[in-house]
């Protein structure tokens, strides 16, 4: 798993954990660091005469450093991961020294030896939960005090606001917060509707900041949806052991790829064939490095997905899979079966970004200044303002055909379409 700054940041046992680790992130400080796809390693020159060894293992993440900090990750371990989310940890191939160290730890861990201070742990987890808490409950009143005093001035001072709090959140180690309010800055000035797309996003920040100090009030499923919103991680190797199992033909209905400046996401969406489930797998990679192997757009797999929790369950990791085969065009859904899918995964998780969408006997259609596909009863679904509607004629020619994609509130952005049982990626 890739990790953002806030996620590295959310992991540090304490602010001055945090801000030393920010100071350790400089990339003069490190000697060959490198990165394989289990875990990230580098030399740091300390204040001793030899320079300090770290290795983190990304499933955890758990880490290991020679230097006689007591505070788990230290501040070294901290560092390297900042330098690694700013995409300054190049792919590398693991020395010795980094295979031993796994292999030592791995060794431990299958004689059953507890942790190396499971009381500390414990106490790290408390203070991160009551740090998260109150920094939502600081979230909720400031949100309920700007909403008071009106947002006639969001559009000269609201940015600089919305970041200012975003800091605290990070301070608070709620990144999923952090990143609510950025995307609400984002918006600012944007559009002519930019003032009502801006109350939304509040309003969705409001509700988790108002859950997330309610949490132990919450049915099990809903409460690990607001913590996954939160930015609390999951362990890979706890979905693997503990998500629910569902075995089907899973086809890929449609990837799409997010490049930024720190990181390239995959999103590849899957659609139960016997159970009609949907389900996301996710993939990243630095910039500028290849992404792990693509399943084929079209092509079914066969085997079991592990899902991760929550109260309406989406991503998964592959647990027991075969490889693909070609598949026979899906059947899809009319606009409001879509629609009437998406309300009822809106009903278990209102921040959902993003749903799948598999529609069949959908025509493309100019819709004002934009498009929109229609199907056979006339209802329609516009497209999202920036999509390249060519391609997607250009296999139609304007016919009905079966797409999939991922329905946003900004609209539709097909991913695939199918020309009778050919897939095309768009």
């Amino acid at each position: 798993m890739w990790w953002s700054v806030e996620q590295v940041l959310a992991l540090a046992p304490d602010p001055v954990a945090a801000a030393a680790g920010r100071e350790q992130a400089a990339p003069a400080r490190w000697n060959e660091p490198g990165a394989s796809d289990a875990a990230v390693w580098g030399e740091c020159q300390g204040s001793g005469k030899h320079p300090y060894r770290v290795v983190v293992e990304l499933a955890g993440p758990a880490s290991r450093c020679s230097c006689p900090s007591r505070k788990l990750p230290c501040k070294h371990a901290l560092g390297l991961l900042l330098l690694r989310a700013r995409g300054g940890v190049p792919a590398a191939e693991e020395p010795e020294w980094v295979r031993t160290a796994r292999t030592e730890r791995r060794a431990t861990r299958t004689a059953g030896d507890p942790p190396r201070d499971p009381e500390a742990a414990a106490r790290r987890a408390e203070q991160r939960a009551q740090r998260v808490e109150a920094g939502a409950a600081e979230l909720r009143e400031w949100l309920v005090d700007r909403i008071r005093g009106g947002l006639g001035s969001a559009a000269t001072d609201g940015v600089e606001e919305l970041h200012g709090v975003a800091a605290r959140m990070v301070d608070a180690q709620a990144p999923g917060l952090a990143s609510g309010l950025r995307r609400a800055a984002g918006g600012i000035g944007r559009g002519r509707d930019w003032p009502g797309r801006l109350l939304s996003e509040l309003a969705l920040l409001h509700v988790l900041a108002e859950a997330g100090t309610r949490l132990a009030e919450l049915p099990t499923d809903l409460a690990a949806t607001v913590r996954t919103r939160l930015g609390f991680p999951v362990e890979t190797a706890d979905v693997r052991a503990n998500g629910e199992r569902v075995a089907d033909d899973w086809l890929v209905a449609g990837i799409a790829d997010e490049v930024t400046e720190r990181l390239t996401t995959r999103r590849t969406w899957l659609h139960g064939q016997a159970s009609g489930r949907p389900a996301l797998l996710l993939s990243f990679a630095p910039p500028g490095q290849p992404l792990p192997g693509v399943l084929p757009v079209g092509h079914r797999v066969r085997g079991e997905l592990a899902f991760y929790p929550g109260a309406a369950p989406l991503r998964a990791l592959a647990a027991d899979v075969d490889e693909p085969v070609r598949s026979p065009p899906p059947v899809g859904d009319g606009v409001g079966a879509a629609l009437a899918s998406f309300a009822a995964a809106l009903a278990g998780d209102p921040w959902l970004d993003r749903w799948p969408l598999l529609l069949a006997g959908v025509a493309p259609v100019p819709d004002g200044d934009g498009w929109a596909l229609v199907d056979a009863d006339g209802a329609a679904l516009p497209l999202a303002a920036r999509v390249d509607v060519w391609p997607l004629l250009a296999v139609s020619a304007g016919a009905p055909v079966t797409v999939a994609g991922e329905w946003t509130v900004g609209g539709l952005r097909p991913l695939t379409v199918w020309d009778q049982d050919r897939a095309v990626r768009l």
